[in-house]
């Protein structure tokens, strides 16, 4: 008979020995109380006793989309009980939506009520079996998904930046997880959603599943063997990833952004990796395949003074002086010119606009520009004309604003959002680019600095 604590304890001993050192650690088991996390929990119970270091806590997310959820609840709490492991019952709200996966939904609001619960170096551990990673692994191919996707789910994997995610039953079958809870007299519950088969999991469970397995019985595992081998191969693509990205990656006035010369040296794989790379870096999801072509097209063979602007679901590509920037879609703050009380505000607490901290100010010798008279009006402007004569401290000529704009590489859509510091109307520092000539604070005189 399978020991399920034993498997348990490898997944844990499978961590980096670099997490097990912060302190304090729980394991936090996700309990639904359907059969796969109700052995689990079982097996978590006769592991806890053995592994008195750890904290523990079962985590039961309570959706609220069945009429039966405060009965599968109350169930829970009173296997939890038996089971001698605290039970913490976590109510969420699906927000549904038109053209949205209720699945999908379910699962985002889950792993949200479970990351709450737990802190950093804290483990995850979640009742995932051989057949749903076969259900994945199917998914992933229906979605067109590469290696990455059809590496599908790890036994130990990074969950959350800095928690971990392990799955004990990774390599036991549905049958296998069966057998073992009516060999234990272990009850649980049956989720009656599981056979709607509008959901996709369900329709593979039921209606394609079976199927594969009477023509080849051990359809399961084997998948569960490409899945590692596409985990393998993506492991190595990352860490030749890690080394490159930095290669075509620039900082450029406050994001992060592609050195498109760069860029178009590699070869048109090596771009679509680097593509996805530096999105999920920024935090964007990952295009489609015709997606990046498309992106990659427009950044690279686009004529130059084009005006490239490609929307994705959450992220809008612009490009502008040999540099590709990736743009978060929100909505857009039109700022306004903003008062300044006294310069004893601008040092104690900065300028804020509604939430947003705007700029903030010291004094310095010899340094940043003069203080304003006491007849000087103080204000933080934006989007002044683009005719406005301007002359940096260091240059020896003025130029137009907006060719100076153009100099730092200010893109056009970021322009207005720079804060200006004037006295009585007039430049006297772009903040974040440079200070005003005119307004360069004497030798031993106090100056100030401000900056973003």
């Amino acid at each position: 008979m399978m020991n399920i604590a034993q498997l348990i304890s490898l997944c844990v001993a499978r961590l980096p020995v670099v997490a097990l050192s912060a302190a304090p650690r729980k394991i936090v088991l996700a309990y639904s109380g359907g059969v796969d996390s109700e052995i689990l929990a079982y097996g978590l119970a006769q592991y806890a006793k053995q592994h008195p270091q750890f904290d523990y806590q079962l985590v039961h997310v309570h959706h609220g989309l069945s009429a039966n959820a405060d009965d599968w609840a109350v169930h829970c709490q009173a296997q939890a009980e038996k089971y001698q492991l605290p039970c913490t019952i976590a109510r969420v709200k699906v927000e549904l939506a038109p053209r949205t996966s209720v699945e999908a939904l379910a699962r985002s609001v889950r792993y949200e009520a479970l990351l709450a619960q737990m802190r950093p170096a804290d483990i995850l551990m979640t009742a995932h079996h051989q057949d749903d990673q076969l259900e994945t692994i199917l998914l992933a191919l229906k979605r067109g998904l590469g290696p990455k996707g059809l590496s599908a789910m790890g036994k130990v994997q990074s969950f959350g930046k800095d928690k971990w995610l392990i799955r004990p039953l990774l390599d036991l079958s549905k049958t296998d997880v069966e057998t073992y809870a009516k060999a234990q007299g272990i009850g649980h519950i049956q989720d009656e959603s599981n056979f709607d088969e509008k959901y996709d999991r369900n329709f593979l469970r039921q209606s394609i599943i079976p199927a594969l397995k009477q023509r080849w019985s051990a359809i399961a595992a084997t998948a569960s063997r490409s899945a590692e081998l596409c985990a393998m191969q993506q492991s190595v693509v990352d860490e030749e990833l890690a080394l490159r990205l930095p290669l075509i990656q620039r900082e450029q006035g406050g994001e992060w952004v592609i050195n498109l010369a760069t860029f178009a040296q590699y070869s048109k794989a090596w771009q679509a990796l680097l593509l996805r790379g530096h999105m999920d870096f920024l935090g964007f999801a990952p295009p489609s395949k015709v997606q990046a072509e498309q992106i990659i097209a427009q950044l690279l063979d686009a004529k130059v003074d084009a005006n490239i602007e490609i929307k994705l679901s959450d992220v809008l590509i612009k490009r502008f002086k040999g540099a590709g920037y990736f743009l978060p879609i929100i909505a857009v703050t039109h700022f306004t010119k903003v008062a300044v009380s006294s310069i004893d505000e601008l040092l104690a607490t900065g300028v804020t606009y509604g939430h947003q901290k705007l700029v903030k100010a010291t004094l310095a010798t010899n340094s940043g520009v003069r203080l304003p008279r006491a007849d000087e009006e103080v204000t933080i402007e934006f989007a002044l004309p683009g005719s406005t004569r301007c002359q940096p401290q260091h240059r020896s000529k003025g130029r137009e604003l907006k060719k100076l704009w153009q100099e730092f590489a200010v893109p056009p859509w970021t322009r207005s959002t720079v804060p200006l510091l004037c006295y009585d109307g007039k430049l006297v520092c772009a903040i974040g680019y440079w200070n005003e000539k005119a307004f360069v604070c004497a030798e031993n005189e106090q100056g100030l600095s401000v900056k973003c």
